[in-house]
């Protein structure tokens, strides 16, 4: 009768381990075999990091093992089990590994198929083009779609973390991770002294020292240092965290009516601002997007606003970038003057505050929040409605998406709701998420979606609805 042997591999993450019956089937070619329980006497399978062999002997040949199936009942309490893969010894003494890297809750059955790159087109058996299909369809019942907010990236179906699918749910080292991370961040901070500042004004820069006392590193030490200054200003729309927004200026805007007069002691190659423009040396960052966006009022003490400036960068002969000009509203005026370097100290320092302001609420909404991982989610979920483990493009992709809609159901959960961190810490994030771009034509502001966007098209094309 032949014999095979069978290596099972547990997860070494926290409570990987059962206690659990686990029972194993070969489906070959030839047939299927009975069902063997996979124990050995005197000691403890299935533990926590624990690789372990059975002998499985079967009735008759199987033919070309196609797939394991896994089957798991409770013995004393149900605990969740993390299978990492399963390697079978044939007769012939071949090896296959079946890769699985998924929890099994409660009592019931998955079935694996080895762990080789297959296209639908690659399935000639039956019994896989069934596997593929019953794959897809269980998936498709656990990972369905909604729409947390009008106007948002579709999202997973799911209120709370714990609503997720077990295998996409951040593991307990993970999670601790997380906890113990955003303790130390609030530590580092002094949360209830940074609090307690925002009840009153600040009255010196000194101030903002104390917020960042237990940080110390060489970048924070560079920037406490030189932040006030043009080239560090500058020098961030290039190096810092949202390096995307600065453009080279190729023609300067009817709204920011700025003149070679106002900034010809910033012009170094004593050139009028229009040959700087076609030299290349003229680049511009417009917050356009924040132009409508009402205050916020989640402290009714306390308004919170934001300015949608337009900032003029000059290349120096340093080939440094340096702001020249900054108007803090799209629509010139009066009441809107364009601020300048050669301006008083603190008026020039402090437009280039509402810029930086301006900057940090376009990285958190849309730089980081919609475009890292909001979109990326919605990849994520078609990946697993539309594509099998075993299809290539999976393979690929499915570790790159690890924990994306779990921190994302996160953030939905605690970040990002109406009065949530976001509103009561960072200010206006909130309104922004309801407004995408201006359309150029002076319309009104629309929400953010992806249904008529390239995003929304491309997904589609690539991985089906």
């Amino acid at each position: 009768m032949p014999s095979y042997t069978v290596t099972v591999a547990t997860g070494s993450q926290w409570f990987a381990g059962t206690d659990d019956y686990i029972y194993l089937s070969l489906v070959g070619s030839a047939g299927c075999s009975e069902k063997h329980l996979l124990d050995k006497p005197f000691y403890n399978d299935f533990e926590r990091g624990a690789v372990d062999s059975y002998d499985v002997t079967v009735d008759e040949e199987l033919g070309e093992i196609q797939l394991v199936k896994i089957e798991k009942r409770k013995y004393w309490l149900h605990d969740d089990w993390f299978l990492k893969y399963i390697t079978l010894k044939t007769p012939c003494g071949d090896y296959i590994e079946f890769p699985c890297y998924r929890w099994i809750a409660g009592e019931g059955e998955i079935v694996l198929r080895d762990g080789r790159a297959k296209l639908a087109c690659d399935d000639q058996i039956h019994i896989l083009k069934q596997h593929r299909r019953k794959e897809l369809e269980t998936r498709q019942k656990q990972y369905r779609w909604m729409e947390w907010n009008p106007g948002f990236p579709l999202s997973i179906d799911a209120k709370c973390h714990k609503d997720l699918p077990r295998d996409i749910q951040f593991d307990s080292e993970k999670g601790v991770d997380f906890v113990l991370n955003y303790s130390r961040a609030m530590e580092n901070l002094f949360i209830n002294r940074f609090m307690h500042m925002f009840q009153s004004s600040w009255s010196d820069f000194a101030d903002f020292e104390k917020i960042f006392v237990k940080i110390s590193n060489t970048i924070s030490e560079r920037v406490m240092n030189h932040w006030q200054e043009d080239l560090m200003f500058g020098y961030q729309f290039l190096n810092g965290c949202n390096p995307v927004l600065i453009r080279r200026c190729t023609k300067l805007p009817e709204k920011l009516p700025v003149t070679t007069e106002m900034v010809e002691c910033s012009l170094e190659r004593q050139l009028a601002l229009e040959q700087e423009v076609e030299q290349g040396n003229i680049f511009i960052v417009d917050f356009e997007l924040l132009d409508g966006i009402d205050a916020n009022r989640t402290d009714p003490c306390t308004l919170q606003f934001l300015a949608a400036p337009v900032c003029l960068l000059y290349k120096n002969l340093a080939n440094k970038i340096v702001p020249i000009a900054i108007q803090l509203n799209q629509v010139p005026g009066d009441e809107n003057p364009i601020f300048l370097p050669s301006d008083a100290k603190y008026d020039w320092l402090l437009a280039k505050i509402w810029v930086r302001s301006s900057d940090f609420h376009v990285h958190q909404t849309i730089t980081h929040l919609l475009r890292t991982h909001l979109v990326s989610e919605v990849f994520g979920i078609a990946l697993y409605r539309q594509l099998p483990a075993v299809h290539p493009i999976f393979k690929l992709l499915v570790a790159h998406v690890r924990f994306t809609i779990a921190i994302n159901t996160k953030a939905r959960e605690q970040l990002i709701c109406e009065y949530g961190l976001f509103d009561k810490v960072g200010g206006n994030e909130h309104m922004l998420l309801a407004h995408f771009p201006r359309d150029g034509s002076g319309g009104e502001t629309r929400p953010i979606s992806l249904h008529t966007s390239p995003w929304q098209r491309l997904t589609c094309l690539c991985l089906g609805p």
